[in-house]
């Protein structure tokens, strides 16, 4: 890992409030509010916008599994 992706990583933990949601699904994070953070915080804009889709991504698919299992929705 890099020092720049240590600090994407760091941005991703302070990203939990700036989910978009619809019903029941959970679509990505809000990137102007996480590119204003990531800038506030030095972060540089190109290792945010090569890492931060693909981190997202991953926490769209595992938190819409999270929510489908706890609401009963896959049974096999």
């Amino acid at each position: 890992m890099t020092f720049e992706g240590w600090q994407v990583w760091d941005l991703v933990g302070r990203l939990g409030g700036q989910l978009r949601v619809l019903p029941g699904a959970v679509i990505g994070w809000d990137m102007t509010a996480a590119l204003a953070l990531g800038g506030a915080l030095g972060i540089p804009p190109p290792a945010m916008a090569e890492l931060l889709p693909v981190i997202e991504a991953v926490m769209v698919a595992k938190l819409n599994e999270q929510m489908e299992q706890s609401h009963g929705g896959k049974t096999g």
